[in-house]
């Protein structure tokens, strides 16, 4: 042990007992990776009295393809939860439900919140650090900065290493489940340093105005319009840049259709960009104004910027995910309005998401039916998105807390978020066709006796007295 110059004795004494403890300490459950799924799942364990090994790769030698750092719950994608609106938007619900729940995620999330409007977006660094330092400081979780390469043969067990599973322990999960791993390339959107942005040609603007008690004074998005002329170029251009080549084996991998590549996008139409990503509704160009729209027209389309971190230094291209190589990417990145000068701090990029036929191979309560000391958690179990992940991660720590303590599993509300999400990957979806998916309204009990128009507002409002319900029965003390 190394000793820091300006220790206290009783600093050392207190590190020595921590570090002795912890090489002392067994464990009850061993969880396998420490992506957002597995370190929710470690802190829902551990807060209720369990002993976790927390394995990670990252930080013992190993690395990912996508992954820049060591930080458990690091954000390699985009740095938003999406909508936090939980009265009509079904992300924004299973927000609230999983506060309610106690997560780790959702709080390390409002600590390192960052202006997005309706959205949640956070500082990645922040909030991996939050994550980190709760794992990290809590006396029941021992994290092990070790590649694990099979599944355990006994001993309770969650696997949550997501779309990147290590070789050697994806081949052993393949053959426990005796089914083909399918597969999906998922997408990274380039981040801007903020101060090479020209603003004289740029604007900041929420979309119809639309903003909240964490949004910047004008708005949460930095605007860089184009006119028709210049949104043709474009499209042109990024339909005949120079795209990463794929092996053969990646070559029929699908896309997942909430992370679409730009240029995919692009090959559909020339105008689906204008109806996605680079829609210009309800944004007023300053830079155009005229009699009829003295507040400035909407621009023929739009390329927007949201704030990556809490400095505000870097911004993320909205939507931008892309499979161009990087020197195609600066040059037609740099033919935007206001980013002619633009310095990257991340290009975009492309990796493999692998995931289970989870309705063939897990049972309801996320086990492996070949192995049931096992469960799987996360991205691994084809729900798609940071929260999604998180939320399975926190079920299964459930889940298995409740095993442990001998008690009977009282399934969770088909009616709430995560009971939906949580029925589709583990049963209601056809296997045959199973494909990752977000959560959404269309997985929830149908409403059909309530008009369209209030069909929101209602799924929400069922959910949160149905998950109040379900809470308050978790805690009812059982009879003697």
């Amino acid at each position: 042990m190394v000793i820091p110059p300006s220790a206290s004795y009783a600093a050392l004494r207190r590190r020595y007992h921590a570090i002795t403890s912890r090489a002392k300490m067994t464990h009850d459950v061993h969880i396998i990776g420490g992506g957002l799924a597995g370190s929710e799942a470690a802190w829902q364990l551990a807060q209720r009295g369990a002993k976790v090994r927390l394995s990670e790769m990252r930080g013992g030698g190993e690395m990912t393809p996508a992954h820049q750092t060591d930080g458990l719950a690091e954000l390699v994608c985009s740095n938003s939860f999406r909508s936090d609106d939980d009265t009509k938007n079904a992300v924004g619900l299973l927000h609230h439900e999983m506060r309610a729940l106690d997560s780790l995620v959702m709080r390390a999330g409002e600590v390192a919140r960052v202006p997005a409007g309706s959205a949640m977006a956070v500082d990645r660094d922040v909030f991996s650090d939050q994550v980190q330092m709760a794992l990290s400081q809590h006396p029941n979780i021992e994290i092990v900065r070790k590649r694990v390469d099979a599944l355990p043969e006994s001993g309770l067990t969650i696997v949550a290493t997501g779309p990147l599973t290590a070789a050697s322990l994806a081949q052993s999960i393949v053959k426990a489940t005796g089914e083909e791993r399918l597969a999906f390339f998922d997408a990274i959107a380039p981040i801007v340093h903020r101060d090479s942005i020209d603003m004289s040609k740029c604007w900041i603007q929420s979309r119809w105005n639309k903003t909240t008690e964490a949004s910047n004074e004008d708005g949460d998005y930095i605007n860089c319009p184009m006119t028709k002329e210049q949104y043709l170029a474009f499209h042109k251009s990024l339909i005949e840049g120079d795209k990463g080549e794929f092996k053969d084996w990646e070559k029929d991998t699908p896309y997942f259709a909430g992370c679409m590549p730009i240029a995919v996008m692009a090959e559909r139409g020339v105008e689906t960009l204008r109806y996605g990503p680079m829609k210009g509704v309800g944004l007023d160009n300053p830079y155009d104004t005229t009699e009829e729209h003295p507040q400035g027209r909407w621009p023929y389309a739009v390329v927007q910027l949201r704030q990556d971190n809490k400095l505000g230094t870097l911004w993320n291209m909205v939507g931008f995910q892309t499979k161009l190589k990087y020197g195609a990417q600066i040059e037609l990145f740099r033919t935007i309005p206001g980013l002619e000068n633009a310095e990257f701090a991340r290009l975009g990029g492309l990796h493999r998401n692998t995931f289970l036929n989870s309705p063939e191979v897990l049972d309801r309560q996320l086990r492996l039916r070949a192995a049931p000391h096992i469960r799987f958690a996360g991205q691994v179990t084809g729900c798609e998105g940071y929260v999604e992940s998180a939320a399975i991660g926190l079920v299964a720590g459930m889940m298995t807390a409740n095993e442990l303590a001998g008690a009977d599993w009282k399934p969770l509300p088909a009616s709430t978020a995560m009971g939906a999400l949580l029925s589709h990957i583990t049963g209601d979806a056809d296997s045959a066709t199973f494909q990752p998916m977000n959560v959404n309204f269309g997985l929830f009990p149908p409403l059909h006796e309530v008009r369209k128009k209030e069909r929101k507002e209602a799924y929400t409002t069922r959910a949160k007295a149905d998950m109040a319900a379900w809470i308050s029965a978790q805690r009812k003390p059982v009879p003697a």
